[in-house]
């Protein structure tokens, strides 16, 4: 299933905070996103390259990837030949959930240090993960490989010293700067608000809202507030609104545009993740 054709499959849980995808890319270039779940990928074939916290970093054939949450990445292919990987979301709850259960007595969720990890063991276990969520398997035997793959992470992680804790916080000053753009954008992310605008409301200049917002969250409030409008539209679309209607309701110009950002943040088009349940 490789060559020049891209393509992609997805997987979406009924009732549960579980997603899964598995595509292969020549051309496709992720836009900077981040996942409000643990990704936990594996690359299969060929090798991608992306850039997190500030770094480069490239995940070639059999290497796994553990993104955290709101973790802000990109991703493109390493070369001509393109990539081939399978990658699950797991939501923060289903992970805090499997620590319970293994008497983790850690200070909040953990926090994957290496957004890259070398285990051959670990690769096989994301696959049959993937391969058990995309044939639809029973909810037993799902909870059941969700956390013992889970528990193979975080054990890995922290026998290598991957797992690490919060990084140290910008200034107060900007992170109370930040905040408040940032409740605003929650408040209004389908409006389109202006940069004088969001400025005022944090009470400082645009320039210093763009850099402290970009030391806090990782991207820029535009970025930002384009996230937050395809994560609505995700909940939308799996409600079974119509594409049309869902672009205009989270802000976008229309269906053309909300599927150009949703493709270059998920690399599928909202149809394609709304006939994935």
């Amino acid at each position: 299933m490789t060559g020049d054709r891209e393509w992609a499959s997805y997987w979406r849980s009924a009732d549960a905070p579980l997603e899964a995808m598995h595509a292969h890319f020549r051309h496709h270039r992720y836009q900077r996103h981040s996942h409000e779940a643990y990704s936990f990928g594996v690359t299969e074939r060929g090798a991608q390259t992306f850039a997190c916290r500030g770094a480069g970093h490239t995940s070639a054939a059999g290497m796994v990837m553990a993104f955290n949450p709101d973790e802000v990445h990109d991703g493109h292919a390493a070369h001509e030949l393109g990539f081939t990987y399978r990658i699950v979301h797991i939501g923060p709850e289903l992970v805090a959930g499997v620590l319970a259960d293994m008497a983790e007595r850690r200070v909040g969720l953990p926090l994957f240090g290496a957004p890259v990890l070398h285990s051959p063991l670990l690769a096989t276990r994301l696959r049959r993960l993937h391969a058990a969520l995309a044939r639809g398997a029973s909810p037993l035997e799902r909870d059941e490989i969700v956390a013992s793959t889970v528990a193979a992470v975080t054990r890995l992680a922290g026998s290598a010293g991957a797992i690490r804790t919060p990084p140290t916080v910008p200034a107060p000053a900007a992170t109370r700067l930040a905040a408040r753009a940032r409740g605003l954008l929650h408040d209004c992310y389908a409006e389109p608000l202006s940069a004088d605008a969001l400025a005022a409301w944090a009470g400082c200049s645009r320039y210093t809202l763009y850099r402290s917002f970009q030391a806090v969250y990782g991207m820029a409030p535009s970025e930002y507030q384009r996230q937050l409008r395809l994560r609505a539209a995700r909940r939308l679309l799996v409600a079974g609104r119509p594409a049309a209607r869902v672009a205009t309701e989270v802000g976008f110009t229309d269906q053309a545009h909300l599927t150009r950002w949703f493709t270059r943040h998920y690399g599928i088009t909202p149809t394609t993740y709304r006939r994935a349940g």
